[in-house]
C-alpha cells in the first residue's frame, strides 16, 4: 500500500476499510501483542486494535509477529499496517514513525533469583554488584541500565527466555515492564525466581514514567488521527480499562499524557 508523503496526510485509512483488513506487527511480548496458545493474535494491543478498526470500518485484523527491534524496519518497509506492541513512545522513535496517543504508563521491573539474593531493586544495584543483567532486544531497559552504569547486558528474545535464564544462573536479573515480569513470573509458576517491585529507571537524574502507544508510518497522520479519536473515546468511557484488564493492567497505569509529550527531546 502506498506510504509517499504526498502533504495529505496519506489514504491508508480508506485503503484498509476497501481491504477489510489491517495488519498488525506484534513482537511475541505478553501482555501487549502475541500468538496465544490456540495460534490466535490476543494481548492489550490487538484487543484494542480490534475494537477500535472496527468502529473505523475495517472488520479483521491479521498478525504480523516478527522481533521488537524489527518493528519499525517492518513498519516503514511496509510489511503491516500499525505496530501494536506497546511500543514505548521516545524522541527518537518519534523521528522514524508517527504514534497515537499512549494507552498506558508503566515503570519497570526485574526478575530475580527467589529471596533476591543481591538485593537488586534499582538499576544502581545492578551497576554497584557488578550483576549481570538481561533485556529483550530493542528495549528501553537497556539505555537506563547504560545510564546507571550496568556494564554487564545481554539480550534475549523476550520475557520467557529471560526468565529461564534467570532460573539456570545465566543472568543474575532479567529488566522488563513491571507488567511484562509479573505476568510471565505467575504464568510460569516458577519456585526459583521472583518479580520485584515497580523499578523507577532515571535519565539525567530524573525519573522517567514509559508510556506505550500504537506507531503508524509517518505520512499516515489521517490514519493515526482517527485511531486516537476513538482511543479517546474509550479513555473517556472507560472501555480501555475494561479492556486491558484482563491483561495485568490496573487503573494506576491509565495515562493523560500524549505523544507530543513524550516526543520531545
Amino acid at each position: 500500500m502506498a506510504t509517499a508523503d504526498t502533504g495529505d496526510g496519506g489514504q491508508l485509512l480508506q485503503q484498509l476499510r476497501a481491504k477489510g483488513t489491517v495488519r498488525l506487527g506484534i513482537a511475541g511480548e505478553q501482555p501487549y501483542g502475541y500468538i496465544g496458545r490456540d495460534g490466535k493474535v490476543t494481548g492489550s494491543a490487538p484487543a484494542i486494535a480490534t475494537k477500535i478498526f472496527q468502529r473505523l470500518g475495517v472488520a479483521r485484523v491479521e498478525p504480523f509477529p516478527t522481533e521488537f527491534g524489527s518493528l519499525i524496519f517492518g513498519l516503514n518497509s511496509l510489511q503491516f499496517d500499525v505496530v501494536a506492541a506497546g511500543m514505548y513512545i521516545n524522541p527518537e522513535r518519534c523521528g522514524q514513525v508517527l504514534f497515537a496517543d499512549p494507552e498506558y504508563q508503566m515503570k519497570d521491573a526485574f526478575i530475580v533469583r527467589k529471596g533476591n539474593p543481591m538485593k537488586l531493586r534499582t538499576y544502581e544495584d545492578i551497576a554497584r554488584t557488578g550483576a549481570r543483567m538481561a533485556t529483550g532486544i530493542g528495549y528501553a531497559e537497556i539505555d537506563y541500565a547504560k545510564e546507571a552504569g550496568v556494564k554487564k547486558i545481554s539480550t534475549l528474545p523476550d520475557q520467557l527466555a529471560g526468565l529461564l535464564a534467570v532460573e539456570q544462573g545465566r543472568v543474575d536479573v532479567f529488566a522488563g515492564t513491571a507488567v511484562t515480569v509479573r505476568n510471565v513470573v505467575e504464568q510460569s509458576r516458577s519456585s526459583k525466581v521472583e518479580a520485584t517491585a515497580e523499578v523507577t529507571p532515571y535519565v539525567d537524574g530524573e525519573p522517567v514514567v514509559d508510556v506505550g502507544g500504537f506507531a503508524f508510518r509517518r505520512p499516515e497522520r489521517n490514519l493515526r488521527d482517527a485511531f486516537n479519536r476513538e482511543l479517546h473515546k474509550m479513555k473517556r468511557s472507560g472501555e480501555l480499562l475494561d479492556i486491558m484488564r484482563p491483561f495485568g493492567f490496573s487503573e494506576d497505569q491509565m495515562t493523560t499524557l500524549t505523544a507530543e509529550e513524550k516526543c520531545r527531546p
